[in-house]
């Protein structure tokens, strides 16, 4: 099967579902795609801020409602509520716009706030205004860079596929580094 038309037939639908969860690496190809014509750019933002929306939701729910069980079933999640509980109580609203930006905490942060004593409308407007920044930074992050393949390659459709082999590397690349940073390799805590 032709991929452009697998882009055109599932590719909201993939936004949607990866969105729910974590999603960058799915929401820059998906803007990529955009810019070369396969999505539209203002429906892939859209579908993100809402999926992100929810899926967050459903976390803080999750740890509004099971939260001790899940810190104790999981333990790198409670490794991480220390260091967000000390956010939350210095800047509570920002924590929930945030915490979506911070590799390791995408889907452990919310189930963090949801533990702590945020109000559930406190949270429900800053995730929406937190998933809508999101939505639009990364899926213009793709389109930016699509754009900017489109002027260096021209509309060169044999390039779109290595174009996007390239993002999905570097962006596996970006993840795996933050991932040994996250686990102490990196810089040490002092440095904080």
């Amino acid at each position: 099967m032709d991929p452009h038309a697998l882009i055109a037939a599932y590719g909201y639908w993939v936004v949607a579902f990866f969105c729910l969860l974590e999603g960058e690496t799915v929401l820059v190809v998906a803007g990529f795609m955009a810019s070369r014509g396969h999505l539209d750019i203002a429906v892939v933002m859209l579908i993100a801020a809402v999926a992100g929306f929810v899926g967050d939701q459903i976390f803080f729910w999750l740890g509004r409602h099971k939260g001790p069980l899940v810190l104790a079933r999981f333990p790198a999640v409670a490794q991480q509520a220390a260091r967000v509980f000390r956010l939350i109580e210095r800047y509570q609203a920002w924590v929930v716009v945030g915490v979506r930006f911070a590799y390791g905490l995408r889907i452990a942060g919310p189930i963090i706030i949801g533990v702590s004593a945020v109000p559930s409308r406190t949270f429900v407007v800053f995730n929406a205004i937190g998933a809508i920044i999101w939505a639009i930074l990364v899926a213009g992050v793709g389109y930016l860079f699509g754009e900017a393949a489109n002027r260096i390659f021209g509309e060169a459709h044999d390039v779109e596929i290595w174009l996007l082999i390239a993002i999905i590397a570097v962006a596996f690349i970006v993840m795996l580094v933050q991932r040994k940073w996250s686990r102490g390799q990196g810089p040490s805590a002092e440095d904080d």
